[in-house]
């Protein structure tokens, strides 16, 4: 009995040791696990997981008017970063990305350490690294430290930093640093570069094969590219479909699908687009990492194809730029500089849409204009296209014949030199200049050459640019338009500079509406000039509608002649497809402005039968023109017209001229001949009504007044 008492108690204490022991392991335990606690605190509290991120280098990017890429540029460290968010990335794409590298991504705090339990049970099972265990959060340290983790310091240095990351960033800002910095083979960082290289397209889009081979690629991005191991980029794309199955993410049926998508052959080039108009955006503002545009991305892409086929057409050495603005706004909607910027054999680096060179013909119409403006000329007076000398000048036309007596009209449409000449010669090639540079053109000369009547068939330099306001200006009733691409070039205000008076304008754009189309291509609606410049080095066509101006060029960048083409031959087709290409209608033309002169030449007055040329002085020259001295501009004058009894007539008054006067009321004559110094005028009825009057010498007024 003694000796079973004496084993229970030797029993007890065997108990007692044991349950010593485990409670001193337990507390050791304890005390290490509080220890490695207390140290990996410390570690995370001193970390410094961001290091140089908020420096990372990123593409700079020019958009188009709706935020489309137009082109990007490599980075300072030669990659293509290009900024993203997770907002910018189809949403099907984060959640396989979620599913396959993180599924607690949302939850942890940065280490996942179930998923490291299961990484180290497997190395142990397999003598070797099977997964890592890594979440997004690790992922995007190692990235931003740029080292290797499979050590275990490194791996513990790594855990540290996520921990880190998480308590300094949201989780938002941890996946945009993964979706900017992830590898995916070359020279390629971020989901969205790799998308535009391997996929053609944005990440805002995918399908389910595209997205799950972009969350397949930076696993292993050099062993996957698709474009050197596209077997490899398969079989790591459809093991990411297999595992979202698995993950409840997609279906059977849409995988099996999906695994039948062909995997992309080769890389494809960033966006391009605009190119000559994108580095100079760049260069003019610096510091901005994205700056956007006022052209449109699609027009753009189209008529870059555009000027490439047209330049094939014209030889290996050709090239083609056009320019289409909004001349309501001044906003530059395309801006193509060259056949292909990096067509060496076109010079395609060189931006034709900028460059210096003769515009032929281009400048007729607002020499024709001042004409008009100064009572030199009327679309339908007569002029005389014969072999004259002007001041020792003799030109020629373009065909080498002469046409005889035509109207004004017809000299225009047909860019006969010699009534071009002549009317500069009236006008005075000052005023021209004036005019021009009031339109925004900058004019060069060469060196030897002094400003003369040789402007008038482009003896001067101007870009495509230039002409483009000058047109912009001329359909918009005769005042100046700046044309502009950036936010930061915006004009401030319209400014209201007058470059044509509001008839003369209307005038222009009347006549060049009936110009001939170019062969086998629609013009109707649209008022347009052609342009050859001298030894057919330069062929030109400026138009516009009521809202639209495109300019072309079509030459050689390096100045050697083609001798096929010409304006109308040559850039006039190509200014009728560009604009079929901004839509099938066209916007009106401008309404006719009070104070246009409809009539044929035969009921002009006597002075504006002909066109006053030949070295005579304009009325404005001599400053003794008529002027209306009663009722002054935009008086409101009372006949009685809306009260039911007679109405009185209307009286006006004029001051100097020389007569016989003509008369005109709302551009139908009414008084023609007489040299009295007032018209009795019974209106039609209430309303505006506008008066004019021309005199002996051409000299014209006109007032524009309310009547009731």
């Amino acid at each position: 009995m003694a000796k079973g008492r004496a084993v229970d108690s030797s029993r007890r204490a065997g108990w007692g040791r044991y349950l010593a022991l485990a409670v001193a392991g337990l507390g050791l335990c304890l005390i290490v696990v509080l220890g490695c606690g207390a140290w990996l605190a410390a570690q995370v509290g001193k970390a410094d997981p961001l290091g140089d991120a908020g420096e990372i280098a990123v593409s700079r990017n020019v958009l188009d008017r709706n935020g489309v890429l137009l082109r990007a540029f490599q980075t300072s460290d030669d990659k293509w970063r290009l900024p993203v968010a997770p907002g910018d990335v189809d949403s099907r794409y984060l959640a396989m990305l979620k599913a396959y590298e993180d599924r607690r991504f949302d939850a942890h705090a940065g280490v996942d350490a179930r998923a490291l339990a299961r990484a180290a049970v497997q190395a142990a099972r397999n003598g070797g690294i099977v997964s890592g265990g890594s979440t997004l959060t690790m992922q995007v340290a190692r990235l931003l430290k740029e080292k290797p983790t499979r050590t275990l310091t490194a791996k513990l240095e790594q855990i540290v930093d996520a921990l880190a990351l998480e308590r300094t960033l949201t989780k938002d800002e941890i996946l945009s640093l993964y979706l900017l910095r992830a590898p995916y083979g070359g020279n390629i960082e971020g989901v969205r570069a790799a998308s535009l290289a391997w996929l053609g397209k944005e990440p805002a889009r995918l399908t389910a094969a595209e997205a799950a081979l972009l969350v397949a690629l930076p696993q292993s991005p050099e062993a996957r590219r698709p474009d050197r191991h596209r077997e490899a980029a398969r079989f790591a794309r459809d093991r990411v479909i297999d595992r979202m199955v698995a993950a409840g993410v997609l279906g059977a049926g849409e995988a099996a699908a999906a695994k039948r998508d062909p995997v992309p052959s080769r890389r494809r080039d960033v966006p391009l687009l605009a190119a000559h108009a994108a580095r100079e955006a760049i260069l003019h503002e610096p510091a901005s990492a994205v700056v956007r545009l006022t052209i449109d991305a699609r027009l753009q892409a189209s008529l870059e194809n555009l000027a490439k086929r047209r330049a094939a057409g014209l030889g290996r050495n050709a090239s083609v730029a056009i320019l289409v603005a909004d001349h309501t706004s001044g906003e530059v909607l395309a801006r193509v500089g060259s056949a292909g910027l990096l067509d060496e054999r076109r010079r395609g680096h060189v931006d034709m849409a900028k460059a210096v060179r003769s515009p032929g013909s281009t400048l007729k119409p607002l020499i024709y204009g001042l004409a008009f403006e100064e009572g030199i000329a009327h679309p339908e007076s007569f002029v005389e296209d014969r072999p004259s000398s002007v001041n020792g000048y003799s030109p020629t036309n373009f065909d080498r014949t002469f046409q005889g007596t035509v109207t004004v009209r017809e000299a225009l449409q047909h860019s006969l030199n010699i009534p071009a000449v002549k009317l500069l010669e009236a006008v005075g090639s000052p005023v021209l200049l004036s005019r021009l540079r009031l339109a925004g053109v900058h004019v060069q000369f060469a060196r030897e050459e002094a400003p003369g009547l040789a402007l008038a068939l482009g003896g001067l330099g101007v870009s495509l640019w230039d002409l483009a306001e000058l047109y912009a200006a001329i359909a918009n009733e005769g005042r100046a338009v700046d044309l502009f691409e950036r936010d930061a070039e915006h004009p401030r205000s319209s400014g209201g500079r007058r470059v044509l008076d509001a008839v003369a304008a209307w005038y222009v754009g009347d006549i060049l509406s009936g110009m001939p189309a170019p062969r086998n291509a629609p013009a109707e609606g649209i008022a347009y000039k052609t342009g050859t410049s001298y030894g057919h080095r330069d062929a030109w066509a400026v138009g516009f509608d009521g809202r639209h101006v495109v300019a072309v060029w079509a030459g050689r960048a390096d100045g050697t002649p083609i001798s096929a083409i010409t304006g109308y031959g040559t850039a006039a087709p190509i200014l009728s497809e560009a604009f079929q290409r901004l839509g099938p209608e066209r916007y009106p033309l401008a309404k006719k402005p009070a104070g246009v002169l409809t009539a044929h030449a035969q009921l002009l007055p006597p002075p504006l039968k002909y066109a006053r040329v030949g070295g005579r002085k304009s009325t404005i020259e001599r400053g003794y023109g008529p002027e209306i001295a009663f009722p002054p501009e935009g008086a409101l004058l009372d006949l009685g017209m809306e009260k039911g009894g007679a109405a009185a007539p209307l009286v006006v008054k004029l001051r100097r001229g020389t007569p016989p006067f003509a008369w005109y009321a709302n551009g139908r004559p009414v008084s023609q001949g007489g040299r009295g110094k007032s018209l009795v005028w019974m209106p039609d009825g209430p309303g505006r009504s506008t008066i004019a009057v021309v005199d002996a010498h051409g000299g014209s007024a006109r007032v524009s007044v309310d009547l009731r």
